[in-house]
C-alpha cells in the first residue's frame, strides 16, 4: 500500500478523548516503535495491542510528535502541507483510537 496508515491488529478503543490535530500528541508510554522496512511495528505492553505504520514518513511524524506543539506542526516539518495531510490525519486518529498516541 503506498498511501500512509495505521492498522489496528486487535481490540476497539472505548476511550473518549477525541483527536484533535491542533493539540500535542506523543506516543503512549507504554508503546514500543520497532522500524521494519515497510515503516514499523507499534506495540501496546498495556493493551496488547499490535499496530502497523505502513511507510517511514509517518514512523518520524510519530516519532517526533512530542518535540511539537501539534501534530499539525510536527507534520509540516517532515514537509506534509495542508494539502496531503488528511491521509495522515486519518492515520494518527486510528492510532489514537487503539491508545497508541496520547495527548501530550
Amino acid at each position: 500500500m503506498t498511501a500512509p496508515g495505521a492498522t489496528a491488529v486487535s481490540g476497539e478503543s472505548t476511550d473518549t478523548t477525541a483527536f484533535d490535530p491542533g493539540a500535542g500528541w506523543r506516543l503512549h508510554p507504554q508503546v514500543a516503535l520497532r522500524p521494519e522496512p515497510f515503516g514499523a511495528l507499534l506495540y501496546h505492553f498495556g493493551t496488547r495491542k499490535l499496530s502497523f505504520l505502513k511507510n517511514t514518513v509517518i514512523v518520524d511524524v510519530v516519532r517526533s510528535m512530542g518535540e511539537h506543539d501539534s501534530v499539525r506542526d510536527a507534520l509540516r516539518a517532515h514537509g506534509i502541507d495542508e494539502n496531503a495531510e488528511r491521509v495522515y490525519l486519518h492515520a494518527l486518529r486510528t492510532l489514537a483510537d487503539s491508545h497508541m498516541i496520547v495527548p501530550a
